[in-house]
């Protein structure tokens, strides 16, 4: 079945983010005005998240949790946006997720909603690491070779670049309130219900290499164990 679109949901959790975050925001909003997206309504969500910096002056609106959860946060901001589009239905409404240390390209959410009009329910996209100055040299030669990069097919599920439509969303359960691997989890709960999912590597999102992880086990700390 092929979806119209006719509002966008994008939510990007956050946790102690103010340096990263500005960017973050910067680059979704320019996603939100590509051509391809004119006359649909785009929400753009910041959850802040048991945040003891100034993240709440970089996104004043944003919405507030003090669970220090991702997933949590991240689910707390779909409700958001399903609350502000109350008896819409659920098949015009897209949703997407990236995070705060992450720059996402300008025809992000341009190509998931390309995918959406072919009948797409679920769009996995990959990741680059923005700057691999804080890691020895083998750590980006071993992730090179681990990860890949095909333009379909790949195997690869991150919170950063993810999309849906929202009746998928809503069947899957929403995101699991976990700290870590929320993104898996619900991907694996989408996959059961053969919601017909598109892993793609031609929106890849450009994502922090710092070495110091917001999340125990993160992506941060899977680059250090590369080392």
């Amino acid at each position: 079945m092929k979806l119209r679109t006719r509002v966008v949901g994008i939510v990007v959790p956050a946790h102690n983010e103010q340096v990263l975050l500005p960017a973050a925001l910067r680059a979704v909003r320019r996603a939100a005005r590509h051509r391809a997206l004119c006359g649909l309504e785009v929400h753009v969500v910041p959850v802040l998240d048991a945040c003891s910096d100034d993240s709440g002056d970089v996104a004043p609106r944003a919405v507030e949790v003090h669970a220090r959860n991702v997933g949590i946060a991240r689910a707390a901001g779909f409700a958001e946006i399903l609350r502000r589009e109350a008896g819409r239905p659920s098949g015009e409404i897209w949703l997407a997720t990236t995070d705060a240390d992450t720059v996402v390209p300008d025809n992000w959410i341009a190509e998931q909603l390309r995918l959406a009009a072919q009948g797409v329910e679920v769009v996995a996209g990959t990741v680059r690491v923005d700057d691999w100055s804080e890691h020895p040299d083998a750590v980006r030669h071993r992730f090179g070779q681990t990860y890949g990069v095909p333009e379909l097919g790949h195997h690869h599920v991150h919170g950063a670049n993810l999309g849906m439509s929202t009746a998928a969303y809503l069947e899957a359960g929403g995101v699991p309130p976990l700290a870590l691997a929320e993104d898996h989890a619900l991907v694996d709960s989408l996959r059961m219900r053969a919601r017909k999912l598109v892993a793609t590597g031609r929106i890849p999102v450009l994502t922090s290499g710092r070495r110091e992880s917001r999340t125990t086990g993160g992506f941060a700390d899977h680059l250090r164990s590369l080392a």
